[in-house]
């Protein structure tokens, strides 16, 4: 294609309808037909980006090759398409507004009057180009936050507005609305969805493709209405319905003809319809795996998508292991020794899982000492791996006060410490260890053998590291440092080799971990869990 072509992806009605999904979906589909694709999220809220965001606020933070934090979405369009996402494709309100008022500081303008139009839709725009005119993409796919109508959402709207008029054809507008299903009186009603379609027709933008998010299926006069109704055409109102899978969406968008919509709203040819065999074939592996394996997640977030990328790279390793992942949460601030035997009973494996503060960190320090000594196999990530190291510093090193600096200061066997270019930072956003780095695996170990390479790159997003004093202490009492830092020397793997699978990494192997390339510790992992259920 010469030139850039822009897909804007907007919701209504309600928040969470999945234009995550429906976006990762599209660009899967555009992927499927050769063309080359990258997906944006704008996120109205004024935070520079989610780091310092509670995970109840906004499900977990997702971390990129290049070290940016953003919203967990970026997670979605990475795992369906193999795209690496950087810092460019995640724009939030509050690095929009500080960009523009560092120029402003600068004297970039020239003296002007900052507002909202033109200065903040200029570099609205600017930023939704920018990978397209930097790359040379074919499709730059921009996902907008929030809902039509939130008022954080205008300037991102007005931007959308403005660009559609100067791109033409060369651009196209997705609304995703809801259709809700009133039990009392047995409808669907279609209501909401022309007053959000109107809302956005009040900003001046006409959606081109309505999908259409239910609960159960439509039937040929409800899309009729909508398509009426709406001003779009009829072969471009689409539906979602709920699906036992996320991974089965792109396929419900490609059998209704999504991609071809799009391709004939911007003139493109549509030719063969693409068959997605690796798609296809992961989807039915997916749905004839009936055997279970049973995941305990051992966390302090009690909502699933605080652990949302741990959680679907365990379902795609079931998959890959032809066994249907069943997760379940287990809250570590309720852990204690005295119920620990049974919280933990008919798990076949357990994930100590991340986190920051002290909140929860006892139970599951309980939990790694009963899975260490009941040989359960455990995958301790991050914070996880740190608890494996304090536990085992208590209970086999001896030393009672072992702990982390994060959790105890004054602790004189401090396993866990703050990383030397961490100790002057004062502020909380983005000055964590983020982002990949490189990582090399002893010859003698477990995870050489699952990697099947000695050198490593895997992402991060941490303040306090394996503290390398104690390191002898720990090999010579059965726990190995099998992955360290090449530059640095920080230990980034441990696992104890006697066990059938205990071993945690300071890094966030879930962040790599897609549909058609599952991360190859969780698929090992899951190995063998399922051969400890046998």
């Amino acid at each position: 294609m010469a030139e850039t072509k822009y897909i804007f992806v907007t919701g209504g009605v309600v928040s969470s309808l999945g234009k995550g999904i429906i976006s990762s979906s599209i660009g899967k589909l555009l992927q499927a037909r050769g063309y080359n694709i990258t997906i944006q999220k704008f996120d109205p809220y004024i935070n520079i980006d989610p780091g310092t965001l509670n995970p109840y606020e906004h499900g977990e933070c997702y971390v990129t090759v290049d070290g940016m934090e953003t919203d967990l979405d970026l997670g979605h369009y990475e795992r369906f398409t193999d795209i690496k996402t950087t810092k460019a494709n995640s724009l939030t309100t509050g690095r929009i507004y500080k960009s523009v008022i560092d120029k402003e500081r600068r004297g970039d303008y020239l003296g002007k009057t900052i507002q909202v139009v033109p200065h903040i839709t200029d570099e609205i725009k600017r930023n939704v180009k920018l990978l397209g005119e930097k790359y040379h993409y074919d499709f730059v796919i921009t996902e907008i936050g929030g809902t039509v109508g939130d008022i954080e959402s205008t300037p991102f709207l007005e931007a959308i507005r403005q660009l559609k008029w100067e791109l033409g054809k060369k651009a196209v507008c997705v609304h995703l609305t809801y259709i809700p299903y009133l039990k009392a009186a047995q409808e669907l009603k279609t209501k909401p969805t022309q007053h959000s379609v109107k809302e956005l027709q009040s900003v001046g933008i006409q959606p081109d493709v309505l999908v259409l998010r239910t609960e159960k299926k439509l039937d040929t006069g409800i899309l009729k209405k909508v398509a009426a109704f709406c001003n779009v055409d009829l072969d471009c109102v689409v539906q979602s319905e709920d699906l036992p899978s996320i991974y089965e969406v792109p396929i419900g968008m490609q059998e209704q003809g999504l991609d071809v919509a799009i391709l004939k709203k911007m003139g493109e040819p549509i030719g063969e319809k693409p068959a997605l065999g690796p798609w296809r074939k992961f989807l039915e592996r997916r749905r004839q795996a009936t055997n279970e394996v049973h995941i305990g997640l051992v966390g302090k977030y009690d909502l699933q998508d605080a652990y949302k990328s741990i959680r679907e790279s365990l379902y795609q390793a079931g998959t890959y292991n032809d066994r249907k992942t069943v997760l379940s949460f287990i809250n570590s601030e309720k852990l204690t020794k005295e119920n620990v035997a049974e919280q933990l009973a008919g798990f076949d494996g357990i994930v100590i899982c991340p986190g920051f503060g002290q909140r929860g960190t006892g139970g599951k320090i309980i939990a790694a000492h009963y899975a260490r000594t009941n040989d359960l196999p455990t995958f301790g990530i991050c914070l996880g791996m740190q608890m494996m190291v304090i536990e085992f510093a208590r209970n086999v090193l001896g030393y009672e006060d072992a702990n982390s600096r994060e959790m105890d200061e004054k602790t004189e066997h401090n396993v866990i410490d703050i990383m030397e270019e961490q100790k002057n930072i004062t502020n909380m956003g983005g000055t964590m260890r983020l982002g990949a780095y490189e990582c090399v695996l002893k010859q003698t170990s477990r995870v050489i053998d699952i990697y099947k390479h000695e050198h490593i790159q895997e992402r991060h997003r941490h303040r306090y590291e394996f503290n390398n004093d104690f390191q002898k202490e720990y090999e010579r009492a059965g726990m190995a440092c099998v992955g360290k830092n090449p530059e640095s020397d920080l230990v980034e793997i441990v696992e104890i080799p006697g066990l059938k699978w205990y071993l945690g990494t300071q890094f966030h192997p879930e962040y790599q971990s897609t549909v058609l390339n599952p991360h190859p510790l969780f698929v090992d992992f899951v190995k063998a869990a399922i051969a400890n259920k046998k």
